[in-house]
């Protein structure tokens, strides 16, 4: 038996991603989706890496922390299994000119009984986006009106100038630029609030955080585990179906998989090298097998020696294509991974593989060789390495970035060697203050579900996730566009002439698209992986 195994639909549209209803939903247990009858008080137990920063939305964007963080708050909206939308804290949102929206609330508390008001949110809002307090997802708030590119608040204001409290219970956007869309991605933790007792102190509020979702922490041991249990003044469309949910921090996926075989943890979430070949037949578990959103990439940091300037850039074309994805994907991944041919996934709307110039993400050891003669014949590359970053404590890294160091060798006679990290949070730390002096890996879940989420927060100038510092203008203004687009069919196409300019000057590596793979413990029920890839942890039963 398998539990959720969907078949890849290449090119097809499977999230709808404006259906977002503006008018009131109900509380309770929600849809078929999000909802499950088989409720027990059973704790469930799953694999995670330990979060890399306090537990505040706003300073965290990877997913140690984000699998906690959507468990402890709710947002404005909800996405369903298949990255639909429904309303959750508010009670519509609403725009007549796409440029101002208002925001309703519902009657909604913080684990700790407090109101959930309007200023919940625009205050979490300001925190997040003011340059001093240096958080991460700053970045999503560029489109409002009073922020600069980077989504910090514009010099001299402490506030976003777009944002204004009308009631307790109602609040307005104002917009840069009208955006139909924009709705869609307020169920990203950049948009959730933060009660007033946070701003006390910061950081030791993100050591025990009091959120508004349908759980709170019990107790966080660092680099051990992370207890939830339900809240019970949460009434929205998650409930738990479970007694809580304990995240249990391994630095390897072999030790998770052994204890998922032999019953001491419920979920894993993602299958170790070892057993992508055998874990579907693996008699011992469940195995959990969906298509998969996350894009497999890796970037250059913009002042690497010798990727730089145009022989740099003839440089990372030469490098594409002596990757050989195929092989990488087959022989490593067992065909849980596929070759990419953007820099998104086909499961998100508008996705096409026809992008001027992604003949670069195919492999050609000719053509590689000959960009980087002409790079050579410009600024000669010398005795240096090429380093590829990765950090070792997730399924598939270091496998892959051993097998990359030996084809890009292999191809063009260069120096090329992996460079380790132990954990997650070290890699991170190290990609996040520049310090890694090589390719690193950089792969992409996505926070909401659009092309815009893989291109803007990764390659925008000043984006939280550009962690290469990479900045275009031409890329920056068709993101602007598509943004702006009054109909599907004009923002689909400045996401393909986005891309065209990423395939031109590859500031990163798009290497393949990873198929959700994970394992339940026998007796484990109603595991399913969402449109991210990510276990529905609250519908879990056992």
């Amino acid at each position: 038996m398998r539990l959720s195994r969907r078949t890849r639909l290449g090119g097809v549209a499977l999230l709808a991603a404006i259906g977002l209803t503006v008018s009131a939903c109900g509380g309770g247990g929600g849809d078929d989706d999000n909802g499950s009858s088989d409720s027990t008080d059973a704790v469930i137990t799953a694999r995670s890496t330990e979060p890399q920063n306090p537990l505040v939305p706003q300073a965290t964007n990877e997913v140690g922390g984000g699998n906690v963080i959507d468990l402890l708050y709710a947002g404005l909206i909800s996405y369903k299994e298949d990255g639909s939308q429904e309303l959750e804290v508010a009670e519509s949102i609403t725009s007549d000119d796409n440029k101002t929206w208002t925001v309703k609330l519902k009657d909604w508390k913080f684990s700790d009984g407090t109101p959930v008001t309007a200023k919940s949110f625009v205050d979490a809002w300001n925190y997040g986006a003011l340059a001093k307090n240096a958080q991460n997802a700053a970045y999503f708030y560029y489109p409002i009106e009073g922020t600069s590119e980077e989504g910090t608040t514009v010099k001299g204001a402490d506030t976003i100038s777009g944002l204004k409290v009308v009631d307790d219970k109602t609040f307005t956007i104002t917009l840069k630029q009208s955006e139909s869309d924009f709705p869609l991605r307020l169920g990203y933790s950049a948009y959730y609030p933060l009660p007033e007792s946070a701003y006390a102190d910061m950081k030791a509020y993100g050591e025990k955080p009091i959120g508004n979702g349908p759980y709170k922490l019990d107790a966080w041991e660092h680099n051990k585990e992370i207890r939830l249990v339900p809240n019970g003044e949460y009434d929205g469309v998650r409930k738990a179906q479970n007694g809580g949910v304990t995240f249990v921090v391994y630095t390897d996926t072999e030790s998770a998989y052994t204890d998922i075989k032999g019953g001491n943890l419920d979920v894993l979430d993602t299958v170790p090298d070892s057993a992508l070949g055998t874990f579907a037949d693996d008699s011992d578990i469940t195995p959990v097998e969906a298509p998969g959103s996350v894009n497999g990439s890796f970037q250059f940091p913009v002042d690497l020696p010798g990727f730089t300037g145009e022989a740099g850039k003839l440089r990372r074309q030469a490098v594409s294509m002596a990757l050989n994805r195929e092989e990488l994907t087959e022989k490593l991944f067992f065909g849980t991974r596929t070759p990419a041919e953007d820099f998104s996934a086909p499961p998100m709307p508008g996705w096409t593989d026809e992008i001027p110039g992604n003949e670069v993400l195919e492999f050609n050891a000719d053509e590689a060789k000959k960009r980087w003669a002409e790079a050579e014949a410009i600024e000669p590359f010398g005795d240096k390495k090429l380093l590829i970053a990765t950090n070792t404590d997730g399924a598939g890294n270091k496998a892959s970035v051993d097998a990359m160091a030996n084809q890009i060798k292999n191809t063009l006679g260069i120096k090329a060697e992996p460079k380790y990290y132990a954990t997650f949070d070290e890699f991170l730390d190290a990609r996040d203050n520049n310090k890694t002096g090589a390719l690193f890996r950089a792969g992409w879940q996505p926070d909401y579900p659009s092309i815009s989420n893989y291109l803007g927060p990764v390659y925008g100038t000043g984006a939280a996730s550009n962690d290469a510092r990479w900045s275009n203008k031409e890329f920056d203004a068709l993101i602007a566009k598509a943004a702006g687009a009054k109909d599907d069919e004009a923002r689909y196409q400045a996401f393909v002439d986005a891309q065209a300019v990423l395939m031109e000057e590859l500031p990163g590596l798009s290497m393949w698209y990873t198929d959700a793979t994970g394992a339940a413990a026998k007796g484990v029920k109603n595991v399913k992986f969402n449109w991210q890839g990510v276990p529905i942890y609250h519908n879990i039963t056992k």
